[in-house]
Parts: C-alpha cells; structure tokens; sequence
C-alpha cells in the first residue's frame, strides 16, 4: 500500500469524490470483504459491492485476497493507498496556469504553483513507480515568527537574494547530460486552528516551505 496516491483522471476524481466510495477508502485502509465493511457503515452489501467495483475500476481498491465460505468466495478488498490527492491534471479545463500571473506577492499565483506542483510530481511519482526507480526530490517545511511586517519583508528579500545565488551558483545549462530541477519556494500565513472550518484574520506567525523537485521520472 502506498503512502499516499495522486489521482490523474477525471473518472477516478469523480468516484472519490462520492462520499460513500471515500468512506470506503477509509475502512479499506485495512483488507476486509464487503459483507465486514456493510456491517460497519451500516449500508447493504449489494450497495458497497457496487461502490467497490467502481472504485476497483479505477485502480483505487484491488483484490487482496480470495477465501471460501460454504459455497461463497469472498473478496478481501483493501486500498491501493492510505491517502489520496486530486491533481490538477483531471480537470485539465480549469486547472490553474502559473504562467498568466507571475506576481510573486499573489496567493492566488501560490496556489497555481502548487497545483503545478502536485500535477508534475503526481507524474513522476506514477513514471518513477512503473519504472521502478527512486525519485529524487527534496523538500523543507517550517515555521518562522515575524515581529514585523518589516521583518517579514526583510526576510523575503533575503530569502530571493540568497536563493538567486545559489541558483547562479549550481546552475548548468551547457552540461552535457544534466537534469534540469523545478525549485520553489513558498511563504505564507500559518493558519490558525479555528481557521481550518471558516476564515479568520491573518497574524504575523508565517509558515516558510521550500520544495525542490525532479522535472521528469
């Protein structure tokens, strides 16, 4: 079982996004049949064995094992991850382009990287798992607390200067072989624990992350 799954196709995104197959999801984090897994949630079996088959469809759920019950064989179900993300390569339409605003003081333009960042490592992750290679990346995640708005700009400014450096510094692009990487670099407003169901006001305490990444697998 994987940590985590990146789900590219449309289809797919659909069938988790139905609450029922995402409960599913959930209780087949461990292997059980669809008669245990009816028990629990209190559905019929007929109805989780038609929600299964289609989360099954999409590669979200596989046969883990067969076993004979009197004349029943019983399918032990689990799920092919613990978690699920949605890229943004199954709405293809509507997927956010980092390349119409590049405003580094833009949220919005932070979340189009982001989605940018989840597509193109939802990709490798899949070239890398059926080559069966190690993808190399490399990510920071932590917190840092301003006691300024002038700090925290300071502090942007420096991060730029000293990040351009040290692109300037390893940056290749004659190399013959070379790879080229993705690096970004993120900074925004922690968000406060009552925040999470509904928006609140912005404080000074900022959550830094830098992300580096392979661009193919």
């Amino acid at each position: 079982m994987l940590d985590v799954a990146v789900i590219e196709s449309a289809g797919a995104a659909e069938a988790v996004l139905d609450p029922i197959r995402a409960r599913l999801l959930a209780e087949l984090r461990e292997p059980a049949s669809a008669a245990t897994v009816a028990a629990r949630i209190g559905l019929p079996r007929q109805k989780v064995n038609y929600h299964l088959r289609m989360l099954e469809s999409f590669g979200l759920v596989e046969l883990v094992e067969e076993r004979r019950r009197g004349n029943v064989t019983e399918r032990v179900m689990g799920a092919t991850a613990r978690s699920y993300v949605i890229s943004p390569a199954a709405l293809p339409g509507v997927a956010p382009d980092p390349a119409s605003e590049r405003n580094r003081l833009s949220a919005r333009w932070m979340l189009a990287l982001a989605a940018r960042l989840v597509k193109d490592v939802g990709t490798l992750i899949t070239g890398a798992d059926r080559a069966k290679q190690r993808l190399a990346t490399f990510a920071m995640d932590g917190e840092v607390t301003f006691a300024s708005a002038a700090d925290r700009a300071a502090f942007v400014a420096e991060l730029a200067a000293g990040t351009a450096k040290l692109v300037e510094k390893y940056h290749d692009g004659t190399a013959a072989g070379g790879r080229r990487h993705r690096l970004v670099v993120a900074l925004h407003p922690s968000v406060k624990p009552d925040a999470i169901a509904a928006a609140g006001p912005l404080n000074i305490t900022q959550t830094a992350g830098t992300t580096g990444q392979t661009e193919e697998p």
